[in-house]
C-alpha cells in the first residue's frame, strides 16, 4: 500500500510538472425554494432558488444574478441571459437551441448532461466551471475567458474558441469535433485525455497546451502544413 501511494504521488507530481491542473468547482447548495414567478426578469436577483422542469424558452433574464441556484430539466431555447451572472449554481439537463449567454459570467458552476445547440457565450467569463456529460453543438466561446474549466465526459461539436483565453482548462474523456482554436491564447491546457480530438482551425495556436504522443501523430499532417512541409512517399 505504501509503495502504491508513493507511485501515485510520483505520477501526480510528474503530471503537475507538465501542466497545472484545473481547480474544480465544488458546489454545495443550501435548501432551495421553488421559483414562483411568471417568468424571468431582466436584472432579476435570484438567491437560493430552484427552477425545475420549466419552459424558460424565449424569456429575458439578461443581467440577472443567480446565486446558489439550481436549474433542473428546464427548456432554454432562445432564452436571453446576456450578461447574466451564475455563482455557486448547478444547471442540470438544460436543453434548447439558441440560448444567449453573451458576456455572461459563470463562477463555481456545474453544467450536467446538457442538450444544447448554438449556445452564445461570446465574451463570457468562466471560472471554476465543470461541464459534465451531455452534448453541446456549435458552442460559441469566441473572445471568452476560461480559467479552471473542465469539460468531462461530454460531446462538443464544432465549438468555437476563437480569440479566447484558456488557462488551466482540461478536456477529460470527451469528444471534441471540428474545434476552432484560431487566435486562442493557452496556458496549462490539457488535451491529452480527450477521447476524440479533431481540430478544424487553429492548430498553430496550441502553444501552451499539452497533447499525447498519439494525438501528435494524428495532428502531424496539420503541423507539417503550418510550416510548409510536404509529406510524400519516395
Amino acid at each position: 500500500m505504501v509503495r502504491k501511494a508513493q507511485a501515485q504521488a510520483k505520477a501526480k507530481t510528474k503530471t503537475e510538472s507538465v501542466v497545472k491542473a484545473a481547480r474544480r468547482a465544488e458546489v454545495r447548495l443550501p435548501p432551495l425554494r421553488p421559483f414562483e414567478g411568471a417568468e424571468l426578469e431582466p436584472d432579476g436577483d435570484y438567491d437560493g432558488v430552484e427552477f425545475r422542469d420549466l419552459d424558460l424558452g424565449a424569456q429575458d433574464g439578461g443581467g440577472a444574478l443567480f446565486m446558489d441556484c439550481a436549474v433542473t430539466g428546464c427548456a432554454l431555447g432562445e432564452t436571453r441571459l446576456a450578461r447574466a451572472r451564475f455563482v455557486d449554481s448547478v444547471l442540470r439537463e438544460p436543453r434548447g437551441v439558441g440560448t444567449d449567454l453573451t458576456e455572461a459570467s459563470l463562477r463555481d458552476v456545474e453544467v450536467v448532461d446538457a442538450r444544447l445547440g448554438g449556445v452564445q457565450v461570446h465574451g463570457g467569463v468562466l471560472e471554476r466551471v465543470v461541464v459534465r456529460g451531455g452534448k453541446i453543438d456549435y458552442l460559441n466561446l469566441r473572445k471568452a475567458r476560461l480559467r479552471d474549466v473542465v469539460f468531462e465526459g461530454c460531446v462538443l461539436v464544432e465549438p468555437d474558441f476563437g480569440l479566447a483565453s484558456l488557462e488551466r482548462v482540461a478536456f477529460l474523456d470527451c469528444v471534441v469535433r471540428g474545434v476552432d482554436f484560431s487566435g486562442v491564447r493557452m496556458k496549462d491546457v490539457d488535451l491529452r485525455a480527450a477521447g476524440e480530438l479533431e481540430i478544424a482551425r487553429g492548430v498553430e495556436c496550441l502553444r501552451g497546451a499539452v497533447i499525447s504522443p498519439e494525438q501528435l501523430i494524428d495532428l502531424a499532417p496539420a503541423f507539417a502544413g503550418q510550416v510548409g512541409v510536404k509529406v510524400a512517399g519516395a
